[in-house]
């Protein structure tokens, strides 16, 4: 008989295995470069209409969707019923309204209180109900800051709606399982959460990027009003705290992170970053460059990427180079076709029509790098990104803005700028585009520097560390206690 596999649940949102993008690409490399563990996916997706887009390796052995938004099932017990909900609503309320510390502890007795409930009925049904609606409502008017913006139902009725899509995690099953490994917190933690309380999993926390910092940029420009979004970012802010002191291990894609980790509560003794990492092979040194001076930028099409000041740093450019191209490649995610056309429409307005291309999904996506004779990476926010250690491994030289744990990957072979500034990003393109024996020099020497700290081979061994710790009596391998006179108390962990 053979020996069992270690068994590990793996946490994901809006990403592997029906979606593309940074985080779908780590999945993979962890999941097919930990072939000796048997995987259980469960992916918090939209509607749950989405098709698989990753082949699934043969060590997943389950792979359940969870769809956010969808009908509302159907009553199990009636809504007399649903009375008994109202002390862990009332909790769950007064927690996101109070910003005192203590109110944390209650975010916790009220979650663990809702998945008790959700044995009987589908939160959905909760959250849809008059009875939530009422209750917000109510605390709301008790507030006197939140009263003051004049709280509507349709407030009510909005925020409820938002929060039962938030909360139906809690009424799935948690996979039964050692090891919870949550690859973005938020709501991905629910299903981790949920295991901890009801098999006693060890939770594995693994941020690319900041969650709840995200999370502020989207929904700062929301349609919401106040009442919606203060109630919103309560509950991520929350959510977030409450994952970061129940994980007994927190691994950041970079150092740029760990600061606000340790703030949202996590152990600073329990983080451990663990840069990503690409396979050499599939990224060899790109050909010649070509010709005709280009830039390349290569991923999703979103607003986090601000491809709106790349576009005005490449008029800048072309003003002092003309016959300079801009080619950019990557998908557009359902619900972003407005931000690409909003992006076409900038592109005709400053007269770079016959310059910019947009070229869509590359089947290669080092084709894409060997396409531009330099690099560009616009976003505003980012974990580690792949973009930039996958074009540095090509050798080429990068222009990236600083943000996340850019510097940290491009160290001093490449040109890091300050994020929304076209002006200086135009200048650092212009450098590079102008002298190639700096190009070649820097590109050489950021594939040297990948190559000795960025490969998938290490990021992926550093995990089964993690696992086999997690899953044995092995010692953790926890970071020498820091001497920090700031150091933050630490934040209650709600234990089941």
């Amino acid at each position: 008989m053979g020996v069992r596999q270690m068994e590990v649940g793996l946490i994901t949102e809006g990403t592997y295995p029906y979606g593309f993008g940074g985080v779908s690409v780590w999945c993979d490399q962890l999941v097919r470069g930990l072939s000796q563990y048997e995987f259980h996916l469960v992916a918090l997706v939209g509607t749950g209409s989405e098709s698989l887009v990753w082949e699934i390796p043969g060590n997943v052995t389950t792979v359940t969707p969870i769809p956010l938004w969808g009908p509302v099932p159907p009553s199990r017990v009636g809504r007399r019923a649903l009375r008994q909900f109202a002390p862990a609503l009332q909790l769950l309320f007064d927690s996101l309204l109070d910003p005192d510390d203590h109110a944390q502890v209650w975010f916790a007795q009220a979650l663990r209180a809702l998945y008790e409930h959700a044995r009987q009925e589908d939160l959905a049904v909760v959250m849809n109900d008059e009875l939530a609606v009422r209750m917000v409502l109510e605390r709301w008017q008790r507030d006197p800051r939140i009263a003051a913006t004049k709280p509507t139902v349709g407030d009510a009725v909005t925020a409820m709606r938002l929060l039962m899509a938030s909360l139906r995690p809690l009424s799935v099953p948690p996979p039964h399982v050692r090891i919870v490994h949550c690859v973005a917190n938020g709501l991905a933690t629910l299903v981790a959460l949920a295991a901890q309380w009801e098999h006693g999993a060890r939770l594995l926390l693994t941020e690319h990027g900041i969650y709840l910092r995200e999370r502020y940029l989207a929904l700062r420009t929301g349609p919401y009003r106040w009442p919606v979004k203060s109630l919103l970012l309560a509950f991520t802010r929350r959510l977030c705290m409450l994952a970061c002191s129940s994980a007994v291990l927190v691994t950041p894609g970079n150092r740029y992170n760990q600061r606000w980790e340790e703030r949202l509560g996590a152990n600073p003794r329990r983080i451990r970053t663990i840069y990503n990492g690409v396979d050499p092979q599939a990224f060899p040194p790109a050909a010649e460059e070509p010709a005709v001076p280009t830039l390349s930028w290569a991923g999703r099409i979103d607003p986090i990427k601000d491809l709106e000041t790349l576009i005005r740093a490449f008029a800048l450019v072309r003003y002092r180079l003309p016959a300079t191209r801009l080619r950019i490649f990557g998908g557009t995610p359902k619900g972003n076709e407005g931000y690409l056309e909003r992006c076409r429409n900038l592109v005709t307005e400053l007269g770079l029509t016959e310059s910019v291309t947009f070229e869509g999904r590359v089947e290669k996506i080092r084709d894409a790098y060997a396409a531009g004779n330099v690099v560009v990476l616009s976003s505003i926010s980012e974990g580690f990104p792949y973009t930039l250690i996958e074009a540095m491994t090509c050798g080429r030289a990068t222009v990236a803005t600083d943000v996340g744990g850019v510097s940290e990957a491009v160290g001093d072979t490449g040109f890091v700028v300050p994020p929304r500034d076209p002006t200086a990003m135009a200048e650092a393109c212009l450098r590079l585009l102008r002298d190639p024996v700096l190009r070649t020099r820097l590109g050489r020497a950021a594939r040297t520097r990948a190559l000795g700290q960025f490969t998938v081979d290490k990021a992926v061994s550093s995990f089964d560390e993690m696992y086999r710790a997690l899953g044995s009596d092995m010692p953790l391998p926890l970071q020498p206690s820091p001497a920090r006179w700031w150091e933050l108390p630490t934040r209650p962990v709600i234990s089941a």
